[in-house]
């Protein structure tokens, strides 16, 4: 049987990648959805670790989350510097 907090972190990823399908225009709104579906990772690993006392995970989890948010904020700032914006239409892998 699954408990409450299975439901909700299954509508949290759900909405989480619906959002990222659905919102490709922008490099700040993809960005913004993968943050979240990391928060919802952590919130179901916390429901599921807190009964074991095993916290020491969640310091390594979120230290590798605050990596990636900061890794993609400087693509974002790098791709605004180089783009003037942050559409994926004028941004090409061919051009440098």
């Amino acid at each position: 049987m699954l408990m409450f907090y299975d439901y909700v972190f299954y509508f949290f990823i759900l909405s989480g990648l619906w959002s990222f399908v659905s919102k490709r225009k922008h490099l700040l709104s993809t960005l913004l959805s993968l943050e979240f579906i990391v928060l919802s990772l952590f919130f179901y690993i916390f429901c599921v670790f807190i009964s074991y006392f095993e916290l020491y995970f969640l310091m390594y989890f979120l230290t590798f989350g605050v990596c990636e948010g900061a890794l993609g904020l400087g693509i974002l700032v790098s791709m605004i510097r180089s783009h003037g914006n942050d559409y994926f239409s004028s941004f090409s892998m061919l051009q440098c």
